[in-house]
């Protein structure tokens, strides 16, 4: 038997994941993309060793307690992830927007990544008459989404823009890694204000959006905030001191027969029915609500073949012809009830509660004469709207589920929109002729990820993913985290994640922006946040950590740690005092972090006399217990310090084991 390029020869050799996923495919008898080096880049993320990271000082914005909540890497996007350990598993969201394959400056790919990924070169362009590009996309791809997939929560979403190039590869690749039950929705997005002349078919005016969740039975779809236009269709004609309402539907469109009954209107004493549908209420609220309009109400049997009817007491009946009766006809109206003495004093009484008082909850449309609706407060509904296809008005109860939805440009923004945006933070001239719009990507955050939840774009390209987070914080009083990875190489002249993805942010953040003759002016309010540059090094072992100097070490500790209790806030806050001869940081519980050293750059243990010295360290920064200690060995022990060992603990930290891993060869760091 052949399975996707695998002999039952082989099976002995795949790991429990990769066995999982085949017989799932088998028993759903699932339909899996097929082309040429796939089992090669599904094994590729495997074989990725984790980088030491530098910090940029110089790129870094804020203070180190903003620095330590959001973080931009520059660097190879497989590559950072793999370094990314401690967050795996701890994304809520990933967004991005990989290249679309379409030729020119926007895909490159390095063939050296089929044997080696750990080569640090960004490759050569693929152009758009190369017969292999498809191909070479999905292999560059593949394992990305799966390290993607491995970065999310259990309940973690992933939102990535595609355009149709890619759209079907992208969509089975995305079935395969996260699962066809998983799909969330398609999202179709209007790019362009009006169709372009420039081809003999149709003129894609569109993009999109796939959305995926990891667990879809676990994942949740967000309300978007309401706004005026949603709230403009609120208003209070009859002075409710509940307060804005507007007409809801007052029949569903699920068919209950015991709910297809008649009601006499108070105003016309016609006989409403629900139609084809059902009424939404049960029968006493809708008795209850019609007695309000002045009159008692009686179920009584008609001649309709449907349930007693709620029929004013004592009043005439309209006729029911027998083709009424079988019909989902919604009114029957008789001049003669209309003209009838009790029809007339409801009438009376049902027209001055509409001119002098509040309407019960169910009222009749057109000053009385039209069909009955139930009145819908602004404050009983949710405090937004869920996503709908065209954006559609109505309100539900709770989120469903998405479909293949269409954006209009109103609610997602243009293309056009977010090149102004990047102009307007950086001035002309940056080259970027594919920017996402920031209402977009701040409509899938507000969607998929909570206030406090984290963002991962591992296409950062101008970091509108980035600045998309630090409005909405602004704006809601959110506390959303990012991180983002830009593949920047200034040794090549690609300087994207210094000169753009950063820069763009530092700017957000200080509320600079170029004016006319090109300086920068402080021209909009600050926002309060910073974030840490790192860059991608060489590749990491113990060798490399045994070797490292001090700030250097420094750097992986502050970075790489995490506990197992509370991975998800293990940031360390990191503490640059040159009159603390250990301390070099503390977490969000002020517990402080200590690296013990014998001379500048050589690791020492702990014993007696630097336990000491810590101690004295943590009681001048006001640090609590327990002392969390690296060091290359631990002769003292003592129930105040949390011991870690140089270099087990941080390769460790990175998902590395020393012992075991198989990729720890005896080769020359790149």
């Amino acid at each position: 038997m052949v399975y996707n390029n695998i002999t039952t020869d082989g099976l002995e050799f795949l790991d429990r994941e990769d066995l999982l996923k085949i017989v799932k495919n088998m028993v759903n008898g699932g339909i899996a993309i097929s082309f040429n080096g796939k089992r090669t880049a599904e094994e590729i993320y495997k074989k990725v060793r984790p980088r030491v990271t530098r910090v940029d000082r110089k790129l870094c914005v804020g203070n180190e307690e903003e620095q330590s909540k959001n973080l931009i890497i520059e660097g190879e996007n497989l590559q950072a992830m793999v370094t990314l350990y401690k967050y795996r598993e701890q994304v809520d969201l990933i967004v991005t927007d990989p290249p679309y394959n379409t030729g020119g400056q926007h895909f490159r790919y390095n063939d050296k990544w089929d044997t080696d990924p750990n080569d640090p070169d960004l490759g050569t362009i693929v152009a758009e008459d190369d017969g292999s590009k498809h191909t070479k996309w999905m292999k560059a791809m593949m394992p990305r989404l799966q390290m993607m997939w491995k970065m999310l929560k259990p309940n973690g979403v992933i939102a990535i823009c595609i355009d149709d190039n890619e759209l079907f590869h992208l969509g089975m690749m995305m079935d395969e890694v996260f699962g066809e039950e998983n799909r969330i929705g398609i999202i179709n997005w209007q790019k362009s204000y009006s169709p372009k002349n420039d081809t003999t078919h149709v003129s894609t005016a569109t993009e999109y959006v796939l959305v995926y969740a990891k667990d879809r039975t676990l994942a949740k779809t967000g309300l978007l905030p309401r706004d005026a236009s949603t709230n403009s269709k609120y208003k209070n004609p009859d002075n409710d001191p509940e307060g804005l309402w507007r007409n809801s539907d007052s029949t569903a469109a699920r068919v209950t027969e015991k709910d297809r009954y008649a009601i006499q209107s108070p105003f016309t004493g016609a006989l409403h029915y629900p139609g084809s549908r059902s009424w939404t209420n049960p029968k006493k609220s809708m008795k209850r609500w019609l007695e309000d309009w002045g009159l008692k109400y009686e179920e009584k049997k008609l001649n309709d073949n449907r349930p007693n009817a709620l029929i004013i007491k004592g009043a005439p009946i309209p006729y029911i012809s027998k083709e009424q009766s079988l019909d989902n006809n919604p009114v029957v109206e008789d001049e003669s009830v209309y003209n009838s003495e009790l029809i007339k004093k409801s009438r009376e009484l049902a027209e001055n509660i509409r001119d002098n008082n509040v309407w019960p909850t169910l009222y009749f449309t057109k000053d009385g004469v039209g069909r009955p609706a139930i009145k819908r407060h602004l404050k009983s509904v949710k405090r937004g709207k869920v996503p709908l296809t065209f954006w559609a008005d109505e309100e539900y109860e709770v989120p469903f589920i998405l479909g293949a939805q269409s954006w209009a440009h109103q609610e997602s923004g243009h293309s056009q929109s977010g090149i102004n945006e990047l102009d307007e933070i950086l001035g002309k001239g940056h080259n970027f002729q594919t920017v996402k719009p920031l209402k977009l990507i701040k409509k899938i955050i507000q969607l998929w990820c909570p206030p406090k939840g984290l963002v991962l774009d591992p296409y950062a390209g101008s970091g509108t993913t980035g600045h998309a987070v630090l409005e909405l914080n602004k704006e809601a009083e959110t506390e959303r985290r990012f991180i983002l990875i830009e593949q920047g190489n200034s040794e090549k002249g690609d300087k994207y994640a210094r000169s753009i993805t950063a820069e763009r942010l530092r700017r957000v953040i200080s509320g600079e922006r170029p004016n006319e003759n090109g300086y920068l002016e402080k021209t909009t309010e600050p926002i309060k946040s910073g974030f840490e540059f790192r860059v991608l090094m060489k590749k990491i072992d113990a060798q490399t950590v045994l070797t490292m100097k001090k700030d250097e070490l420094i750097d992986v500790v502050i970075t790489s740690h995490w506990e197992n209790e509370r991975r998800a806030s293990s940031n360390l806050i990191r503490i640059d005092d040159e009159n603390y001869k250990y301390l070099v940081g503390r977490n969000d519980v002020n517990e402080g972090y200590f690296i013990i050293w014998n001379g500048l750059d050589q690791v020492g243990e702990l014993n007696l006399e630097t336990y000491e010295t810590v101690v004295n360290e943590a009681k001048r920064a006001g640090l609590n217990t327990p002392y969390h200690v690296y060091a290359r060995y631990e002769v003292l022990q003592t129930k105040s310090v949390r011991f870690y060992k140089i270099p087990d603990k941080i390769l460790t930290h990175l998902g590395l084991n020393e012992n075991t891993d198989p990729f720890n060869e005896s080769e020359v760091s790149n």
